[in-house]
């Protein structure tokens, strides 16, 4: 019998806050972070919502992104990596023309945003970019506007994706933002360990 197993795949660039980091894994198809579908906790949150201008950094393929435009709700997805971009479109197909090749930390959305759906892009951000990422969503979203989705929590060092304790995400988000909703995922994925929380976050006024 051959042997049909895949070789690890290989990598020229370490450094998650390059474009090229995420060009890589994209063009080799290791994504262990996308779910290939829209989580079921996400679905029940946004039934329960009206339509409102929607904003999803790090989109990778945005599954969640096509789901909400196919539903008529105002949504922009965004990647810095052309290759996540480029995937995005080939797999959501007229959908696709919601995502777009931006920085999220200089991006400004139009009209401006009210929610932020998080999923697997905070933990992809080192570290050292997670302040600047409070600063940003705070920035974003006006008094009442929610940050939502899910947050990788634990002790676990290296990455990405990068872990964080939960209580350095409550220190980041405290100042400008009240937490609403936070228990753990239902549906994790293996590459989170089980340390996934769904989370929801309101702007303080």
């Amino acid at each position: 019998m051959s042997d049909t197993t895949k070789p690890a795949p290989t990598f020229a660039t370490r450094n998650a806050a390059d474009p090229a980091f995420w060009d890589e894994r994209f063009e080799q198809g290791f994504t262990p972070w996308d779910m290939h579908g829209v989580p079921a906790e996400f679905q029940a949150f946004i039934a329960a919502m009206a339509p409102c201008p929607t904003l999803i950094p790090g989109c990778g393929n945005g599954w969640e992104a096509a789901w909400l435009h196919e539903r008529g709700w105002p949504v922009t997805a965004i990647d810095f990596s052309p290759q996540a971009v480029a995937s995005a479109r080939r797999e959501l197909g007229a959908a696709g023309a919601v995502v777009r090749e931006a920085d999220f930390f200089a991006f400004a959305p139009q009209p401006r945003c009210e929610l932020i759906y998080e999923r697997a892009f905070l933990c992809a951000l080192p570290p050292a970019l997670r302040e600047a990422y409070a600063e940003r969503v705070a920035a974003l979203l006006p008094p009442g506007g929610l940050l939502a989705g899910y947050f990788y929590l634990g002790d676990m060092r290296g990455g990405p994706p990068f872990a964080m304790p939960a209580t350095e995400l409550d220190a980041l988000l405290v100042a400008d933002f009240e937490r609403l909703e936070d228990r753990s995922s239902v549906a994790p994925l293996p590459v989170f360990q089980g340390q996934e929380r769904w989370q929801v976050w309101r702007r303080r006024g």
